[in-house]
């Protein structure tokens, strides 16, 4: 888990990466269907700006403090009025609002148990749901535009974590790997890492195998967007992307079964 410092800096690659990116659009960009079924790029902003603006002023006193998500359909419907060009302004004043609010929070801050999209956990551990969230989200703009981007670094990291905190659910439950299995998925870079899981009663990641029943190689974009269900698996098989050794049925259901989220 990344430190406290480590995840505002993450935000702040996260918010600069979308200020870049909203500068750059043209008129049809915001217009084009994003990898979510439900918004094109606009829409994807748009929600990347509502949640900061339920966040902004927001401190959980416990666990149990619910998340104030009236202010996220207020800003949505609110924002719906706006020109393309009040919403990159919103947006950029959103952000430096929060990086004020970030930069001034106290390790204790960090670490206050807070609810989550995950469930109860600290403020930290939500925040660095928003650097994955971020992080998928531009994706989301630019594998459709056809942009570039800095795949690799912490921010990079943070995402493919969130994934690897999964893994156990995904291989039991997504995959459906049968008791006394095991799987290695081998990502080739930008980030460069091998994450394994065994079945032993119940599905769940082991920090090393020996000798795994499946092994399967990607890259770490296509891991996470294939995880996050933004793209369909079967054209990344039949293009090469994500590849498999081992048991070929259980290493195509693998390839093929990894969305766990959307």
């Amino acid at each position: 888990m990344p430190s406290g410092n480590q995840t505002v800096e993450n935000l702040e690659r996260c918010f600069a990466a979308t200020e870049a990116l909203i500068d750059s659009l043209s008129a049809e960009d915001w217009s084009t269907q994003s990898l979510c079924p439900e918004w094109d790029v606009r829409g994807v902003i748009v929600h990347l700006a509502a949640i900061e603006h339920m966040l902004r002023g927001w401190l959980p006193e416990t666990a149990d403090t619910p998340l104030p998500f009236d202010k996220v359909a207020a800003f949505t419907a609110e924002a719906a009025d706006w020109s393309n060009d009040r919403l990159i302004d919103e947006t950029k004043a959103l952000f430096a609002a929060r990086r004020s609010e970030l930069a001034a929070m106290t390790d204790e801050q960090f670490a206050a148990p807070s609810m989550t999209p995950v469930g109860p956990a600290t403020y930290q551990r939500f925040m660095d749901i928003r650097v994955f969230d971020f992080w998928v989200h531009e994706r989301d703009i630019t594998t459709p535009l056809g942009r570039t981007t800095d795949d690799g670094g912490p921010a990079a990291e943070c995402a493919v974590d969130e994934v690897q905190g999964s893994i156990g659910y995904i291989v039991g439950k997504k995959i459906g790997l049968p008791d006394g299995m095991s799987i290695a998925f081998h990502l080739t870079g930008p980030v460069e890492r091998d994450i394994y899981a065994a079945v032993e009663g119940r599905a769940a990641g082991v920090a090393q195998l020996d000798d795994p029943s499946i092994e399967v190689t990607t890259d770490s974009v296509t891991f996470v967007q294939l995880a996050c269900g933004r793209i369909d698996p079967q054209v990344q098989v039949d293009e090469g992307r994500i590849t498999w050794s081992g048991d070929q049925e259980w290493g195509e259901k693998a390839a093929t079964s990894l969305r766990f989220t959307m």
